[in-house]
């Protein structure tokens, strides 16, 4: 399997409109993203030999995206300060070269900011599923 480069990991914000389109927010240089299940334990005095049995489909799912790079521009940062310290909850893409696309409804949970004197100015952001998240693979 061919490697992907980092810098193609887009974070993409919806626009809201009926058909949905997403704008580019920013690219990642480094990104990590989790997606999580957690497991309801259906264990029984009938279980096999005192085993631990798991029920199927029933655990509460959720996706965290974190990632570091830098704005498309002072508009898209204005955006992501605006969602952020407003606590809204809006509809993400994340785009993954090679994997797929997750959308769905997330929060912001972190947002912070770096730069160096000699650099350009970098964020690093978090952000948590706060609905359903649905991944469509490239194809």
């Amino acid at each position: 399997m061919a490697g992907q480069r980092g810098r193609d990991v887009l974070i993409k914000l919806s626009d809201g409109q009926v058909p949905e389109a997403f704008d580019t927010l920013a690219g990642i240089r480094t990104s990590e993203f989790d997606l999580n299940q957690q497991p309801v334990d259906a264990t029984s005095a009938d279980s096999p030999q005192g085993w631990r049995e798991l029920l199927a489909g029933a655990g509460v799912k959720s996706m965290r995206i974190r990632g570091r790079g830098l704005f498309k521009d002072s508009e898209s940062d204005a955006r992501m300060q605006a969602i952020f310290f407003a606590g809204d909850i809006q509809r993400w893409e994340l785009v993954v070269p090679g994997l797929g696309r997750f959308i769905g409804a997330f929060q912001i949970a972190q947002l912070s900011y770096a730069g160096t004197h000699d650099g350009e100015a970098t964020f690093s952001v978090e952000l948590q599923s706060a609905g359903e998240v649905s991944f469509g693979a490239s194809a």
